[in-house]
């Protein structure tokens, strides 16, 4: 028993030398693969032959846009995702078309307040229960705009396709307008929202999407391959859905895959219609590009990135095999080396803690070439991690970036983890005849501060709303007093309610608008009452450990400062019209 230890050593030793060589060769070969887009990257950078430039001061009309979100179980976010994109798009011509399943009623309820409240909301319900998969829901959403065109004899020009946490930017669709008189595929950039830096899984959604919009995709255009929606802020031109339609059946998204964003990239590509990626760039409101959380745990990580494995690699192999000549045929690798890829860095970072946890390098010495071809393996992989490195820290700040090499090695476990768990689904659906279903990714919505970033004017969303016109407005700010506000100075002249600035407002600040009018007593004096009359605040409920109070104003730190020093509860402001305060005040007697 004494000698078992040493057997042990000497058995694990012998395999892992006997592995060191493939590996080795292995990942030399995917460090030269990336080395090889670092450098196009850098030449296409020299030659500045991307598109980064905003079009500021382009005088095209607007196109109609049709904007289609796909719903599944989404009533938690998908009314804060509607108010918060409707009031920060600068784009008037445009209209919201959200689908979702007659067996998900509380969704359908959320979207039909949102539609009954905005006249850009429409709401699309499938014909069958749910979940089916997010094509087929989008392909139902798509007859429902060919109705409300026949109903209003008004046509879109181009579809857009966003998900339920999508933050979209307010430039987005202008800079879509634009382009697509030239394109008929446009990708805006997707970026994750900034997390802590102790948020590891989260953490690789902002280091990887950064590095691949900012590289991997421009450089993928630039050299002819095509280019992959990323499901959300792709636009696509009617004269491009058409031939989709006609190539497959009318299934414009095709409902057996798991990933038809990426699949209608490849279709378009292949039908020779001009496609763009643009990249991330900084404009007025920061970065252009839709801006989401993605999985910010284990599971939900490894649930998403299964269903991506299953539908780019293992339903696009099926699909298309390997053709296209060979710059289609090199980006399909990089698309599906995953495969391999993701178990066989599992594999090196297990070797690699074997190794330093029973100093094994002490006991063996790997031949001289196995050596040489390590040591390229290393400074391949120190320069790849150096890009990644740059990419995120061109986001996120130097700080977060320089965490990205531990991220890395978390993003291995999980990469392989869910490409053994979409062979293992993928083996399991075919060998039952089962189809492959929508396997949905919780969403979270951003916090009122992160929305805040992106608000737009009160003055546009009084005018993109329809509670004025552009004319009224105009007049508006032409005869406003100084140090009155303009929503104050509408209300004044009567062209504007009460009632209707503060939705406004609401939508503005990411704030819910409306309290209770009777409030119990004991919850009122939950404050001092020199404090509610000098804020114009009333609180009107303890829930869930938060105060909430309803404010007859903006709530800024300043209020929130002064009312902690009055109460241990999290604050929640609800914004009130000020007669509703005062009616609320005079039901407490």
């Amino acid at each position: 028993m004494a000698q078992f230890p040493d057997l042990f050593f000497a058995v694990t030793d012998s395999w892992i030398l006997a592995l060191l060589g493939p590996l080795a060769v292995y990942l030399a070969l995917n460090g030269i693969d990336d080395l090889f887009v670092n450098v196009a990257w850098i030449v296409m950078r020299i030659r500045r032959s991307v598109v980064f430039a905003p079009p500021a001061g382009h005088a095209s009309a607007e196109r109609r846009i049709a904007i289609f979100v796909p719903l599944w179980h989404e009533h938690e976010v998908i009314a804060q995702m509607l108010a918060y994109n409707i009031s920060a798009i600068r784009y008037a011509n445009y209209r919201f078309f959200v689908g979702a399943y007659p067996n998900d009623a509380r969704t359908i309820e959320a979207v039909r307040a949102m539609e009954a409240r905005y006249p850009q909301v429409r709401l699309a319900v499938c014909p069958h229960d749910g979940p089916t998969s997010k094509a087929d829901c989008l392909n139902w959403i798509y007859q429902h705009m060919l109705l409300d065109e026949e109903r209003t004899g008004l046509t879109f020009d181009l579809v857009m396709t966003h998900d339920a946490e999508d933050l979209i930017h307010p430039e987005s669709l202008t800079w879509i307008n634009a382009h697509a008189g030239q394109y008929d595929f446009i990708q805006v950039p997707v970026l994750a929202l900034p997390t802590p830096v102790w948020e590891f899984t989260h953490g690789i959604y902002c280091d990887e999407f950064a590095e691949f919009q900012s590289r991997d995709l421009p450089v993928r255009n630039w050299l002819g391959g095509f280019v992959p929606s990323a499901g959300v802020g792709t636009a696509y031109s009617r004269r491009a859905l058409a031939a989709l339609a006609e190539t497959a059946s009318n299934r414009i998204f095709e409902p057996e895959c798991l990933t038809e964003d990426y699949e209608n990239g490849r279709r378009l590509h292949d039908l020779g219609f001009p496609q763009l990626f643009i990249p991330p760039t900084r404009s007025g409101s920061g970065w252009m590009a839709t801006r989401e959380y993605f999985p910010r745990n284990w599971h939900s990580a490894v649930r998403q990135r299964t269903r991506w494995v299953t539908g780019i690699s293992l339903q696009g192999w099926e699909r298309h095999g390997w053709r296209g000549g060979w710059k289609q045929i090199y980006w399909l690798w990089r698309d599906r080396k995953g495969l391999v890829s993701s178990p066989v860095s599992l594999l090196t970072n297990i070797i690699t803690i074997y190794a330093f946890a029973t100093q094994m390098w002490n006991r063996v010495e790997p031949p001289v070439a196995i050596q040489l071809v390590c040591s390229a393996t290393l400074a391949l992989l120190v320069l790849q991690i150096g890009v990644r490195i740059t990419c995120s820290a061109r986001v996120y700040g130097w700080r977060f970036a320089s965490i990205a090499p531990l991220r890395s090695i978390h993003a291995n476990w999980i990469n392989a983890f869910a490409t053994f768990g979409a062979l293992s689904r993928y083996a399991h659906a075919r060998w039952h005849g089962e189809p492959l279903v929508w396997l949905k990714t919780g969403h979270s919505y951003p916090s009122r501060a992160t929305l805040l970033e992106n608000r737009r004017k009160i003055g546009e969303i009084l005018t993109g709303s329809g509670y004025v016109t552009a004319d009224v407005l105009a007049r508006a700010l032409a005869t406003q007093p100084p140090g009155v506000r303009i929503g104050e100075h509408l209300i004044a002249t009567g062209r504007l309610t009460q009632d209707d600035l503060f939705e406004c407002l609401s939508i503005q600040q990411g704030l819910p608008l409306g309290a209770p009018r009777h409030v119990p007593r004991r919850i009122a004096r939950s404050l001092p009452e020199h404090i509610m009359r000098q804020w114009q605040v009333l609180p009107f409920r303890i829930q869930s450990g938060r105060l909430l109070v309803a404010s007859a104003d903006i709530p800024t730190e300043a209020l929130s400062s002064a009312l902690r020093g009055y109460t241990s509860l999290d604050l929640e402001f609800h914004l009130v019209t000020p007669d509703k305060l005062e009616q609320m005040r005079s039901a407490l007697g």
